[in-house]
């Protein structure tokens, strides 16, 4: 039982940083629209400007966003609130993909090590 409740406990942090990236990403896609409207541009669609997180979105424009934060291009941009929030941004996604691993651990460690 104590292998069970570990698990929802990894998975349920998980899921609330998730949420948390979600809607900061969702927020630094509304503050590109000012910040650097080339880049916004760039990644939403021409239609109805909306960028979508969803599997049938544009995976090039998806990429061209992760790669915008990954390498820090922002630092060198004039808004000190716009770099705050790529930087929140940033931090959430490493800190997901932390915890994501920290849960395949978990998984493992209660499959095969019997917890």
């Amino acid at each position: 039982m104590n292998g069970d409740i570990l698990i929802v406990a990894v998975f349920t942090v998980t899921l609330v940083n998730f949420a948390r990236y979600l809607s900061s990403l969702r927020a630094l896609v509304v503050m590109l629209r000012d910040a650097n409207p080339l880049l916004y541009q760039q990644i939403c669609r021409g239609d109805n400007n909306f960028f979508s997180l969803s599997p049938q979105g544009d995976i090039s424009r998806q990429k061209r966003l992760y790669q915008y934060i990954r390498s820090q291009e922002y630092l060198h941009h004039h808004d000190e609130l716009f770099v705050g929030k790529c930087n929140k941004v940033r931090h959430l996604f490493m800190l997901n993909v932390a915890l994501s691993g920290a849960l395949l651990a978990t998984f493992f460690l209660v499959a095969f090590a019997g917890w």
